[in-house]
């Protein structure tokens, strides 16, 4: 359905009962994201809250009305809230999606009743080390020129942020298909105004670290041992700064363990919600 959120058209999917927690999940990769990602990862927590996923603004099939800062994505999450009726929610979201219900719960405290992050970060620290693992791989050879256009936010126009992105999914998971790498890259949408904001823009100044201490609520941490973007480092900062969080590492995954390990990411999802909304579910 398309719903009308501080003055932009969003896509939005909704699960499960209507009586339920409501849980809204934000899809990572600024420009490159959509709902389908999160559609897949926490659909199946229908059977116990009613899962809200959602294409950002400039995102996916959403109508592309400018700013597309952290604050403004934040403000529309929260109008994702309001629209759905709930007073708390659980907030989840994995790569740049975790940023922003980061920096959802920090400006919205009150409203989160608890916190999924995957394979995310607090500051852009991250970046030499994921220069190094790109360097190092021998997985495929990397375009230096577009892989800094891409990390710089200087993307022409939607069919060149494809072409850039076909060449760094190589890194991403552990075993790499190229037939699946492809159909995978075929599937997406692609909003370079987006993703040059993200990289523009957002990650200057970009640090949660000193704000992290203030946020209570429980938060899950997960992070693929082998992911090359987002070390397992930067979820360590994360885990270490809130004062109620439980840190979870998928030994067999990259950036995506919620995909390379579905079932245990699964398990371990729903262990976290037993405790994290008593009573609610946790099968």
């Amino acid at each position: 359905m398309i719903v009308n959120i501080n003055g932009a058209d969003l896509t939005i999917e909704t699960y499960g009962p209507e009586d339920a927690p409501v849980l809204i999940a934000h899809h990572g990769g600024g420009g490159i994201g959509s709902l389908a990602e999160p559609r897949q990862t926490f659909g199946p927590l229908s059977d116990a809250f009613r899962v809200i996923v959602y294409d950002a603004r400039g995102c996916g099939t959403s109508q592309g009305v400018p700013p597309y800062s952290h604050e403004q994505w934040a403000a529309d999450l929260d109008g994702v809230r309001e629209w759905a009726g709930a007073e708390q929610i659980v907030v989840a979201g994995g790569s740049y999606g975790g940023i922003i219900a980061m920096e959802y719960a920090l400006a919205y405290p009150d409203r989160v009743q608890a916190m999924i992050l995957r394979d995310t970060l607090a500051d852009w620290s991250n970046m030499d080390a994921a220069r190094e693992n790109a360097r190092t791989q021998t997985r495929v050879e990397v375009n230096w020129e577009n892989f800094d256009r891409y990390w710089s936010g200087n993307i022409r126009d939607d069919a060149d942020l494809k072409a850039c992105w076909a060449e760094l999914i190589p890194l991403y998971d552990v075993h790499y298909d190229p037939a699946a790498a492809a159909a995978s890259v075929e599937a997406g949408y692609y909003r370079h105004e987006a993703h040059n904001w993200c990289f523009q823009h957002n990650a200057v100044g970009y640090d949660l670290k000193p704000a992290l201490p203030s946020l209570t609520c429980p938060t899950l941490v997960t992070v693929g041992r082998a992911d090359w973007v987002t070390p397992v480092a930067s979820s360590e900062t994360i885990a270490s700064l809130l004062p109620n969080a439980e840190l979870v590492v998928f030994e067999n995954s990259g950036h995506s363990p919620q995909v390379e390990e579905a079932e245990l990411f699964q398990q371990t999802m729903r262990a976290f919600l037993a405790k994290a909304v008593p009573g609610q579910l946790a099968r």
